[in-house]
């Protein structure tokens, strides 16, 4: 949980004087905008069926809202640079929630798809500004433990996403979004209420430094290909699953699957505590575990047994949560300035892992069914690991 420091009387309120109520503030809104994501993620066999398209065409309504956060991430980061972060959260929160409606009263896979892309534009209003807030008002030192506790939130919100969509009776999927909507006008209004406004926005000469000044940053570049690999993996993941499951040999029915994803409950344990791991082995050791825990994880699924796929989803996510939570301490603790937009770039990379998982990995799934989804999973992992040893190096360097 963050932990927050009081200044004196006669300073402005920022975070750093903020109480139980302040982490709830943010717990709640994080939550609830991950909460709009992945409604349709365990019932996309349903709306296969509904309206009569291909796995990968229903996959549309997960892989747009992940087009659209990544889209809308740079312009949120360089807004949050210079905006107060209450304006932000309420557009966010007025749009996701109105779209929300829209996917609720959609008749055809075509208009839930553009809702879902709109839902999807919004929500860096609510996370990537937020994460930016919280880095540049929060001291450096615990920027670990803190990102690890934020990512715990966006854990919570994904699982409350799936269990929202996949727990009612199948055919009543669209409740979920009103559900969902209603959560999130409700976090919203708090927030934009308690929130403390903080320390504003960079006020250095130049504004920090942009986009692609930071993108020369081998560094962060590193950083950004971790968030582009896990992703891109989980993602692909927990969407097909649904589609692996509900055929020979499991037959595994909706409320089976969505249960499953209460295996997400590990990555709200293991986010923050892969942050105090870092602290102990560096954010570079935490990286290569991660990734080589995720790989077996990846493994495991191969066998063709419900309790061991049920392990290996559990190890899955402590994998996963490992290697992010890790990646988001490093980047945060690299940065001095231009917070916002390097958080908007991480997050960029991250949801581009997503939209590019849930596609390639379509076509490895018609091409050679739950092995190739794992092949390919596997082969990507390369990615954080090999930036966990170069992280590793740079440590021992600095030690």
């Amino acid at each position: 949980m963050l932990s927050l420091n009081h200044p004196p009387k006669t300073e402005k309120r920022t975070p750093e004087s903020g109480s139980w109520g302040l982490q709830a503030v943010v717990f709640s809104l994080v939550v609830a905008a991950i909460s709009n994501i992945y409604l349709t993620q365990p019932v996309l066999p349903v709306l296969q069926a509904e309206f009569g398209v291909s796995p990968s065409q229903a996959s549309y309504t997960i892989s747009a809202v992940i087009l659209g956060i990544a889209l809308a991430n740079l312009p949120f980061g360089w807004l949050a640079d210079r905006v107060p972060v209450r304006s932000l959260i309420l557009s966010g929160g007025v749009v996701v929630c109105a779209a929300g409606l829209c996917c609720a009263a959609a008749h055809s896979l075509p208009l839930l798809v553009v809702a879902r892309f709109l839902q999807g534009l919004f929500v860096p209003a609510l996370t990537t500004c937020l994460a930016a807030y919280l880095s540049a008002n929060l001291p450096v030192e615990r920027l670990n433990v803190v990102m690890g506790s934020y990512v715990a939130a966006t854990t919570a919100g994904g699982l409350g996403s799936r269990l929202l969509g996949g727990m009612l009776p199948p055919l009543y999927w669209r409740y979920a979004f009103v559900s969902a909507a209603a959560l999130l006008a409700g976090a919203t209004v708090i927030a934009v209420w308690r929130l403390p406004p903080g320390r504003g926005p960079d006020k250095g000469r130049s504004g920090g430094e942009g986009f692609l000044t930071l993108l020369t940053h081998a560094e962060l570049r590193r950083i950004f290909l971790v968030a582009f690999g896990g992703f891109f993996v989980f993602s692909s993941l927990l969407n097909y699953l649904p589609f692996y499951l509900s055929g020979a040999p499991f037959h595994a029915s909706t409320r089976l699957i969505t249960l499953l994803y209460l295996s997400l409950l590990m990555g709200i344990l293991i986010a923050p505590l892969s942050g105090k791991l870092s602290n102990r082995i560096g954010n570079g050791g935490t990286m290569i575990l991660g990734s080589l825990l995720f790989a077996l994880a990846i493994a495991l699924t191969l066998i063709k047994s419900l309790v061991t796929i049920l392990a290996a989803l559990v190890l899955a996510c402590a994998g996963f949560f490992s290697i992010h939570a890790a990646a988001a301490g490093s980047l945060n603790r690299k940065l001095t300035s231009s917070r916002g937009r390097a958080n908007s770039l991480y997050i960029l990379a991250y949801y581009l892992g997503g939209a590019a998982g849930i596609t390639l990995s379509g076509y490895a799934y018609g091409l050679a069914g739950w092995p190739g989804v794992a092949a390919l999973g596997i082969a990507v992992l390369a990615l954080p690991f090999a930036t966990g040893l170069a992280e590793r190096r740079q440590e021992q360097g600095r030690g």
